[in-house]
């Protein structure tokens, strides 16, 4: 019998789980640990409250959970509630799943005010991730700027922009909820260093910039490239690229209908963010995009922001003993291998990169590179403790170990509390999950 720890249990650890099923059969015992008592990483917490088709691709990762020889060890921190040198020892393989859940950090002067956030701890915020349930934006100002040019920062932009009728059907917390049917924003500018063609803004996102009830983007003709230069791009960006240029081509008094506008500023980067205590303006050099970089020109202005998200990317957070490459913001590694039996994938392999659907081959590719090192001797005759010895140590450390039956009760306990139209009310405190297990 083989063991396999797998630190995550977001996509990339249920689908290296199923992958690893599927290579070993019922050779093959899965403990997937998570610091939270709830599974599913970011699908929980990260993707949006409004994109309930894409949260679904759970009831996947709950059929693979509920499998006899897969188990979900939540509310354990693996660092200091069990070290990673201890699962090693009790495992024959450890996938380290933990994706990349903080904020890349704005290194610009004044990102200390308050009232800046990173789209990890907004996003958080209005997903009910425990961490960030007491963000506490103030959201009284008219201008919120959000720096970024992909999917998060449409996200963000699209939450700030609705409203409380566009939020039936989804599961955004309620304390969001009631912050942002309060708010006084008028104007949201999405600001980027680089131009139309070089957006990481997916077709599906951006269209629904399009389709709000209150707000409408805006895009100056004038930062357009040449239409025929559009010919060049892969067919999903020119489709993106597409409504971008149809954003521009909005008739005034339509836009003019709307309360808010959502302006989108491209070839601008931030350069200092501007205010005594509180954010107040963000100061903003314009680029040239030269062989695809952004390069400044020298020229700056300045934009007023009551508010700011950074929505520049994630890092990896470092585990104690786990080698961690600090350029690159994830673990250090060789196509999925860090050390003899220590594996990682996701976005804590290749950074973060990529949708959901990517993490699954990455997935079957460390099973894959499991099986061969246990061919050639190197994770050793599979006589390690693994699911037992685990549970022997927890109960000596009297850990409170939640099981994915105990998630089910508390599903079930949010599903009850749900205000009308929305499918739960998320527990944004630890130990109200925990006592909704009970």
């Amino acid at each position: 019998m083989r063991h396999i720890a797998i630190v995550g249990s977001g996509p990339a650890g249920y689908y290296t789980a199923e992958a690893a099923q599927k290579q070993f059969g019922d050779g093959v015992r899965v403990d997937i640990f998570d610091l939270l008592p709830v599974p599913y990483g970011l699908i929980r917490t990260g993707v949006a409250p409004d994109h309930q088709s894409i949260k679904a691709v759970s009831r996947r990762y709950e059929k693979t959970a509920l499998s006899d020889n897969v188990r979900f060890v939540g509310n354990v921190a693996v660092g200091t509630d069990v070290t990673i040198p201890e699962l090693r020892e009790l495992y024959d393989a450890v996938v380290l799943a933990t994706g990349a859940p903080k904020d890349r950090p704005m290194d610009i002067p004044g990102a200390e005010l308050a009232n800046v956030f990173g789209s990890a701890a907004f996003v958080g915020w209005y997903n009910g991730h425990p961490e960030f349930a007491d963000l506490d934006p103030d959201l009284s100002g008219h201008s919120a700027v959000v720096i970024g040019m992909g999917n998060v920062a449409l996200d963000v932009a699209r939450i700030l922009a609705k409203t409380p009728r566009e939020f039936e059907g989804s599961d955004i917390v309620g304390h969001a909820l009631e912050a942002l049917k309060a708010s006084s924003i008028q104007r949201i500018v999405i600001l980027g260093r680089r131009g139309p063609h070089q957006i990481m803004m997916t077709p599906k996102e951006l269209g629904e910039l399009g389709e709000l009830e209150r707000a409408a983007p805006h895009v100056d003709p004038r930062d357009l490239p040449e239409q025929a230069e559009d010919a060049i791009l892969e067919p999903g960006l020119r489709k993106s690229v597409n409504l971008v240029r149809a954003f521009a081509a909005i008739p005034e008094h339509i836009r003019a209908e709307k309360r808010i506008a959502i302006e989108f500023d491209f070839c601008a980067q931030p350069v200092a963010l501007i205010g005594r205590d509180k954010v107040e303006a963000i100061e903003v050099e314009r680029t040239e995009v030269v062989a695809g970089r952004a390069k400044g020109t020298g020229e700056t202005y300045h934009i007023p922001a009551s508010l700011v998200v950074s929505c520049i990317g994630y890092r990896t957070t470092p585990i104690p003993d786990v080698p961690f490459d600090e350029r690159a913001g994830r673990f250090a590694n060789d196509e999925g291998r860090i050390l003899p039996g220590l594996y990682c994938v996701g976005w804590a392999r290749r950074g973060p990169s990529g949708t959901i659907g990517t993490n699954k081959p990455d997935g079957f590719s460390v099973a894959g590179k499991i099986q061969e090192d246990i061919d050639n001797g190197a994770l050793g005759p599979g006589t390690k403790a693994g699911r037992p010895g685990f549970d022997a140590l927890a109960q000596a450390r009297g850990l409170e170990v939640v099981t994915f039956r105990d998630w089910k009760k508390i599903e079930e306990a949010e599903e009850k509390a749900a205000r009308d139209g929305a499918p739960r009310e998320k527990f944004v405190d630890i130990e109200a999950m925990i006592r909704a297990r009970r």
